[in-house]
C-alpha cells in the first residue's frame, strides 16, 4: 500500500458542481407541503403562506423545521418512524442529501463503474442520522454511523430498528474516546469505500451561540423584519448540542486531526471526506495531508442557490490500488 515510509507528493484536483442541487436529489424546487401533511398530518398546523402565496413553515422555530425534516424523510425515503430528542441537531436535509449523491458518483466515477454496493462509515452521525438514512435509503449503502454522545447514538439506533428498510443497511457505534475518529469504530477487518462528516463549525459555545443569533436575524431580516428582541436569545433554529455545534479549535482542528489519524486506516478506506464550512480551512486540511503520505486530494464545491459548500476527499491508494481493493471489499 501507500502509506510506506517514503513521502507521496499529493495531487489536488478541484471540481466545482454546476449550480442546484445534484440530478438525484429527490428534493428539487419547492417542497411539497400538501404532499408533506398527507404524510405527516401535524404539519399542517404548522403551515404559512408566504409572500410568494407559496405554502411554507416559519424556519426559525424549531418545532417547524423538525416537523418538516419528518415528513421528507417519509415522503421521500419512505422512514416513518423519525424523531430527536429536544435541542438535537436537525440539519436541512436537501443539502444534506447532495453530500451523499455527490460521494456516490465521485466513488462511482473513480472506480468506473455505476453499480458500487458502497460502505460508508459516517464520523459523528448525530440523533438525526440523516446521512446512513439518505445514502441506504436511495443507494442501498451499507452504513457505519459513529458518535461520541450515547443519547445520539440510542436515537439513531431506534429510528433504524423501527424502519425495516434500514435495518440491514446501517449499524451505529458508539466512539467512547473524543479524540479519536476511527480508532476502536472501524475494526481490524472491516473495510469501506468511503468515510464522511459533518464536522463542528465553531470553536466554543459562545461562538457558536453567536453564530445561532445571526443565523436567526439573518431569517427575519430575509421576511422583511427587523431583528426582534427573541432573535438576540434565540437558538438556533436547527439546533444542536455542545458536541454537534463546537469543539476545541473549532472545524480547523477538527479536520486537521482527522487528516492525521486517517493515515492509521490507509488500508481499510479508499477514500476519507469532510465536508469543510469556511472555504480557507481546504488549505488548512491541505497541510496536514501533506504531512502523511497521502496520494490524492480532491475537493468538491457544491452550489446550491446562493449558498456555496463544498467537501474535500482524500486517499493514500493509487488508482490501481482502488479498483482492486474496491473488486475485494465486494467479494
Amino acid at each position: 500500500m501507500s502509506n510506506n515510509k517514503t513521502k507521496a507528493t499529493l495531487l489536488v484536483s478541484k471540481n466545482k458542481s454546476k449550480a442546484g442541487l445534484h440530478p438525484n436529489n429527490r428534493h428539487q424546487g419547492r417542497y411539497p407541503m400538501k404532499a408533506l401533511c398527507q404524510v405527516t398530518p401535524e404539519l399542517g398546523e404548522h403551515l404559512i403562506t408566504a409572500k410568494s402565496g407559496d405554502l411554507s413553515i416559519n424556519f426559525s422555530d424549531p418545532k417547524s423545521v423538525k416537523l418538516l425534516n419528518k415528513a421528507l424523510l417519509a415522503h421521500s425515503y419512505g422512514v416513518q418512524q423519525w424523531d430527536i430528542p429536544q435541542g438535537y441537531l436537525c440539519p436541512p436535509i436537501p443539502g444534506r442529501a447532495d453530500y451523499v449523491h455527490r460521494l456516490h458518483e465521485m466513488v462511482c466515477r473513480d472506480l468506473d463503474s455505476n453499480d458500487v454496493s458502497v460502505n460508508a462509515l459516517d464520523v459523528g452521525t448525530g440523533a438525526n442520522c440523516i446521512y446512513p438514512i439518505v445514502g441506504a435509503s436511495q443507494y442501498r449503502w451499507n452504513c457505519v454511523g459513529s458518535d461520541i454522545d450515547p443519547v445520539s447514538i440510542n436515537n439513531a439506533h431506534s429510528i433504524i430498528e423501527n424502519n425495516i428498510h434500514l435495518k440491514e443497511h446501517i449499524e451505529c457505534r458508539l466512539q467512547v474516546n473524543d479524540r479519536h475518529f476511527f480508532t476502536s469504530i472501524i475494526q481490524p477487518k472491516e473495510r469501506y469505500h468511503v468515510t464522511m462528516c459533518n464536522p463542528p463549525f465553531h470553536k466554543s459555545m459562545q461562538d457558536a451561540q453567536q453564530g445561532s443569533q445571526r443565523k436567526v436575524a439573518n431569517l427575519s431580516k430575509n421576511k422583511g423584519q427587523g431583528a426582534s428582541k427573541s432573535s438576540k436569545t434565540a437558538t438556533l433554529n436547527f439546533g444542536g448540542q455542545s458536541n454537534e455545534l463546537w469543539c476545541s479549535g473549532g472545524e480547523e482542528a477538527f479536520i486537521r486531526n482527522m487528516a492525521l489519524e486517517s493515515q492509521k486506516f490507509a488500508e481499510q478506506v479508499i477514500w476519507f471526506s469532510t465536508l469543510i464550512s469556511k472555504k480557507e480551512n481546504v488549505r488548512q486540511l491541505k497541510r496536514a495531508l501533506e504531512k502523511t503520505s497521502a496520494l490524492e486530494m480532491m475537493v468538491v464545491e457544491m452550489n446550491q442557490g446562493q449558498k456555496v459548500s463544498r467537501f474535500a476527499a482524500w486517499t493514500f491508494m493509487g488508482k490501481t490500488q482502488r479498483k482492486a481493493f474496491a473488486v475485494s471489499i465486494s467479494k
